[in-house]
């Protein structure tokens, strides 16, 4: 079984910057893809971020490309997601998930999800 927890969510202005982690458990979960997704209130669950599991391939949804970046800590079982330049229209709840599978950007393709974290950017 894994379990995934994210931290590091908060209240920040716009323009401003947020580190979320995702620490996971289970022996095999460092050969899991893992990616973030968002969802705002009253909208569907989007794609934000996604990393193999080796870290050689990352995708973005363009909304996010050039402000974050996720890298991930196989030896922590720990993904990231580096936030800049943060806008109000970023506000929303984080999750990160993991895939035994590629994973990618389709939210149907992973296998476990978080609790999510709250991400609010006040202009």
């Amino acid at each position: 079984q894994v379990q995934l927890v994210e931290s590091g969510g908060g209240l920040v202005q716009a323009g401003g910057s947020l580190r979320l982690s995702c620490a996971a458990s289970g022996r095999t979960i460092r050969t899991y893809a893992r990616g973030w997704f968002r969802q705002a209130p009253g909208k569907d669950r989007e794609f934000v971020a996604s990393i193999s599991y080796s870290g050689g391939t990352i995708y973005y949804a363009d909304s996010v490309k050039g402000r974050f970046t996720i890298t991930r800590d196989n030896a922590k079982n720990t993904v990231y997601l580096q936030m800049n330049s943060l806008k109000p229209e970023d506000t929303a709840v984080f999750y990160c998930a993991a895939a035994l599978g590629g994973g990618g950007v389709v939210a149907a393709l992973y296998d476990y999800w978080g609790q999510g974290t709250q991400v609010t950017v006040s202009s």
